[in-house]
């Protein structure tokens, strides 16, 4: 029935079911798990189900509600259910609800932060931009949550993905990543902080580099500008490695390019003379 097209009949059915799961205690895992076959489904043969919001709502509530630490079948639903419900196409008509159910793991036990990052960047759009932008939302909630020990785990996928992000096509994404600078606890003791600024700078120096000096959007432009000079001023010896070792780099490729070309070049005058 979740998978009717009237909202109201799902809306009924999600206040069934919520009341169903608090009063039946012998039947709450039988619940969670016929949730997460309609998930299994859903994600892996059919792409196709009305209720998903509804079913991720109730969830919600669930997730809320569990004892730390975290059993062994809530682990493995999140693994194999929450976190692949990011790869289907139409994720934007649920995610806030996924979401939400997401920062509630974290919330509940901070280690989980690490299988979900590194599920959430398998999963990456990398090729469609309004869906990266949704998942740079949730990416900043999260990252909110993640402790030290987490970030120590996750720091080379994470920050290698955001670099990614700074170098995109796309402005809208370049302009959600850059907007991460903007929160002031990752900036201030999160992982965009002085203390990691060793591991950030060197893998998105070049990216931010390239956005701050001619970007054709101005809002880009200078919040790419903005960053750049709030690493400048929390170590100015690091900023000064990560420059000379970009453009050290970007001569590097340009030698290559070139001596490539020479190659092609010498082998298109030998096919000639030998015609």
């Amino acid at each position: 029935l979740f998978d009717s097209e009237d909202p109201r009949e799902r809306d009924y059915l999600k206040t069934i079911l919520h009341r169903i799961y608090g009063k039946f205690m012998s039947h709450r895992s039988f619940i969670r798990k016929a949730i997460s076959n309609v998930f299994y489904r859903f994600v892996y043969e059919t792409e196709r189900h009305n209720g998903i919001g509804e079913l991720l709502e109730i969830l919600g509530s669930i997730i809320n509600g569990f004892a730390i630490p975290l059993k062994k079948e809530h682990l493995q639903f999140l693994v194999r259910a929450l976190i692949p419900l990011h790869k289907p196409q139409c994720v934007s008509l649920y995610h806030q609800q996924l979401s939400y159910c997401i920062i509630q793991y974290v919330e509940k036990d901070p280690e989980t932060a690490i299988a979900i990052l590194t599920g959430f960047f398998r999963c990456w759009p990398w090729s469609c931009s309004s869906k990266q932008v949704l998942f740079l939302n949730e990416l900043e909630e999260i990252l909110e949550l993640l402790g030290a020990d987490q970030l120590g785990q996750i720091s080379k996928t994470l920050f290698f993905n955001l670099s990614r992000c700074l170098d995109s096509d796309h402005f809208q994404v370049v302009e959600r990543a850059l907007f991460l600078w903007n929160n002031e606890h990752l900036v201030n003791s999160g992982c965009l902080s002085r203390l990691n600024a060793k591991l950030v700078l060197p893998i998105i120096y070049g990216p931010l580099y390239k956005n701050s000096s001619g970007h054709w959007n101005a809002t880009v432009e200078g919040l790419a500008q903005n960053v750049l000079k709030m690493y400048m001023e929390y170590d100015l010896t690091l900023y000064d490695k990560c420059s000379t070792d970009y453009f050290r780099m970007e001569e590097e490729n340009k030698r290559k390019i070139t001596e490539t070309a020479t190659k092609w070049n010498s082998v298109s005058a030998m096919a000639s003379a030998n015609r």
